[in-house]
């Protein structure tokens, strides 16, 4: 039997990080991952060249029942924290669309680092390694965790869940986290797949099925009056439904049942643009938004009435056309689901966590961190900064 201070299971961002840093405080760590590669969810991320943080990062770019919780460890870990061990391991990066920030060369460059800082402090690997009981008992007038593997038993006085959420189960997502919560009495918020596209029932989707393909930008709400949100984004037409970073940022928020509202044509007064341009208006209403939108979408969006002559469209068309572009709700039936999407949303509850240390109110020494807990960020980043930073709060507390 092996005994260390600290176990944290799961290698991915947050597990690997965590480890770094308590191993580099002196503690004696091991690192239990049961997949046969590394980090596949940071490998793929970013279409290969990691979006491992954000520019601006605040609380108000995360979601949870309780907002307030990741205060602490955003304060204390910020994305120039990172960019300064991005600078000390010689790995390049560039800033793209609203703040976000990529590696040039690609997303191997992280996973190197964080294996290159678990490795400075002498982290003890186990990998691939499956996690098959975990119990706790005071033993010897300590309290232990004993954590039965298929490489052996393992005793240690901290345990650290970092084994992220359901999202993405080809590359091997679990619930094995939200399960080891339940078993040592924490409250989980009710789990759902999160930056993921939504779908439309075939009936309602059957006009713009043959728009797959087809995206713009525009402004997706969600949410009742005035605690709705609004995303200015692309949107992506599918065979199901709906895609695009625009989608994706408000899938999050999105209620099952509810409409979502878009606006096809943000920052126009088309209604007025529309009227304004029967004057001498000899073109087709069809051709006039194909100046505005992809032709695809304009021709199937009017059908028949692409071929009026702006000169010949009544006032009260043009103003129909205009509205319908411009607050065009639809009710999603549902999303596509873990394996389409980037994050899960909810999770271990906050409520039973300490802010500052991501250690369980109740249970002494076990510490839940990254994707596991209920905090869960937008689009561009900031799930990898909530990764880094709640690991470090942990790592530091050990």
């Amino acid at each position: 039997m092996e005994r260390f201070d600290v176990a944290v299971i799961g290698a991915g961002a947050a597990g690997m990080m965590c480890a770094a840093v308590a191993a580099q405080r002196g503690r004696t760590v091991v690192l239990i991952e049961h997949a046969t590669v590394l980090a596949e969810k940071i490998r793929i991320s970013g279409g290969g060249r990691c979006n491992f943080t954000n520019k601006q990062v605040g609380p108000e770019n995360f979601i949870s029942a309780n907002p307030h919780f990741c205060k602490s460890a955003l304060a204390g870990y910020t994305p120039q924290d990172f960019l300064d061990l991005m600078r000390r391991h010689g790995i390049a990066w560039h800033e793209k669309h609203k703040g976000q920030l990529f590696c040039d060369h690609s997303s191997e460059d992280i996973i190197a680092l964080l294996r290159a800082e678990c490795n400075q402090g002498g982290v003890q690997w186990r990998m691939p390694c499956e996690v098959k009981d975990v119990s706790r008992a005071d033993l010897t007038g300590l309290s232990l965790f004993t954590i039965q593997t298929s490489g052996g038993t393992i005793q240690a006085a901290n345990l650290v869940i970092a084994t992220g959420g359901l999202a993405i189960p080809q590359l091997g997502a679990t619930d094995f986290g939200l399960k080891l919560a339940r078993q040592f009495g924490l409250k989980v918020v009710e789990p759902r797949p999160a930056l993921v596209p939504l779908t439309f029932e075939a009936d309602t989707w059957a006009p713009f099925g043959a728009l797959a393909g087809v995206a713009l930008q525009a402004t997706v709400i969600a949410g009742p009056g005035r605690r709705a949100q609004q995303f200015l984004e692309d949107v992506l037409f599918t065979h199901r439904g709906l895609s695009g970073p625009g989608i994706l940022q408000i899938s999050s928020y999105w209620q099952p049942g509810e409409a979502i509202v878009l606006d096809l044509a943000p920052g126009q007064e088309l209604s007025d643009k529309l009227v304004e341009a029967k004057v001498g208006g000899k073109q087709q209403l069809g051709t006039l938004l194909s100046s505005l939108w992809p032709k695809r979408l304009a021709e199937q969006w009017l059908g028949e009435q692409a071929t009026i002559r702006m000169a010949d469209a009544p006032d009260r068309l043009l103003k129909d056309v205009a509205q319908r572009i411009q607050a065009w709700s639809l009710v999603p039936n549902g999303t596509a689901g873990y394996k389409k999407a980037e994050v899960m949303r909810g999770g271990v509850d906050t409520k039973g966590l300490d802010q500052r240390s991501m250690q369980a109110r109740n249970v002494p020494g076990l510490h839940f961190i990254g994707e596991t807990v209920d905090v869960t960020g937008w689009l561009g980043g900031y799930n990898f900064q909530w990764a880094w930073a709640s690991a470090v709060a942990c790592g530091r507390s050990l």
